[in-house]
């Protein structure tokens, strides 16, 4: 089942048996607030700039952005973007955002830019390559940021901006790649970056799935194995890290007929080698997984291993569940009546958003 032709994100699939809150008295479970994102189009990314200002975009050229917690939204559709969707968004004011599309044909991929909260968009990039699909982009700093693409013929095309302006092809310092190898748009978290260097990739759709790492911003990469299943529909869909050593990946299939694939595993050791961790709670695909943060209360001193997932089910992606793992998957619990969420990101413990189908955000606070 081809990525491309899905258009659509990925979710965790897996039982497992977890211990009861009452079990593991430390541990509080987070509380969840519905809001209302004024739209009902699928919203597919969120960035939380800090605890009050986020932005979410989407399906139908749909973004949206809050400055007050989430109390308020403010939608809107970027002119010339209705029949594409926005599979990833980062931004860093209320002011300053970027947007990446993706739609039915390659020239439907674009980088998008604003610089006065929405009221006009720029285009910075848009794809040049009949074959070309991208994935996804993280930043480093407002200017600097870089953007990956599945491979052709053996290679990773990738973008990087020095200047938050203009974007220059880096294809050329990128490991080889597999046969088929590539990442799946899920909610933009195929990619993160951490510090002022050091940045991964999460790939799949090949004979393994595999994390790709640089420390220098791109400059040189290595490539790492991880124990996730691969395959041309599976792989390794959404990857971060709490600190230059320690990170988590999350996969799984959008194969219908696999539905119990989703599993995560974590590194110490900067991406080069992985365990897998208790499988979680969830069918489907892993779409999105964020940890929670480093300061807060609730759950022990465990907060800064605390990571949410989000998951959902082939072949529609508009069901499936949540949940969440004090302990970096040792222990999970699901999050209660949550569904067909894409993706999930925290601006501090207190201040994370689940964002979903419909024009779903529910705010999550441990």
């Amino acid at each position: 089942m081809s990525k491309r032709l899905l258009l659509a994100l990925l979710a965790a699939g897996f039982t497992c048996a977890t211990l009861s809150a009452q079990e593991l008295p430390l541990v509080r479970q987070p509380t969840l607030t519905p809001q209302d994102s004024g739209t009902t189009n699928g919203l597919i990314a969120v960035w939380p700039v800090n605890p009050q200002v986020v932005w979410a975009a989407g399906r139908n050229g749909t973004y949206t952005v809050t400055t007050d917690g989430g109390a308020t939204w403010h939608a809107g559709v970027v002119p010339g973007a209705e029949a594409l969707q926005f599979r990833d968004v980062q931004a860093f004011s209320a002011s300053v955002a970027y947007l990446m599309s993706i739609g039915n044909n390659p020239t439907d991929f674009r980088v998008y830019k604003t610089l006065d909260g929405g009221a006009t968009w720029t285009i910075q990039l848009e794809n040049q390559d009949p074959n070309g699909f991208y994935d996804g982009f993280a930043f480093w700093t407002p200017q600097r940021g870089i953007l990956h693409g599945d491979s052709i013929n053996g290679v990773f095309p990738a973008f990087r901006t020095l200047n938050g302006m203009t974007w220059q092809d880096i294809s050329g310092n990128m490991p080889p790649a597999l046969p088929g190898e590539g990442s799946f748009a899920s909610s933009g978290t195929n990619i993160t970056t951490q510090g002022g260097r050091n940045a991964w990739i999460a790939t799949g759709a090949s004979t393994e799935a595999r994390i790709l790492a640089t420390t220098d911003q791109g400059n040189t990469w290595n490539a790492y194995d991880t124990p996730l299943d691969s395959s041309p529909s599976s792989g390794a869909f959404s990857v971060d890290f709490r600190d230059p050593h320690n990170g988590i990946v999350g996969g799984g299939d959008l194969d219908p007929g696999n539905p119990n694939d989703a599993r995560t595993a974590v590194s110490s050791d900067g991406g080069r080698t992985w365990t897998l961790t208790n499988p979680p709670p969830v069918t489907g695909a892993i779409f999105c997984l964020s940890y929670v943060g480093q300061t807060g209360r609730g759950i022990g001193n465990n907060l800064g291993r605390a990571v949410v997932i989000t998951a959902n089910d082939p072949p529609t992606f508009s069901t499936g569940s949540a949940a969440w793992t004090p302990d970096e998957g040792n222990t999970w619990f699901t999050l209660p009546g949550v569904s067909g969420c894409w993706a999930v990101a925290f601006a501090t413990p207190k201040a994370g958003w689940l964002v979903g189908v419909n024009g779903q955000i529910i705010k999550i606070s441990f």
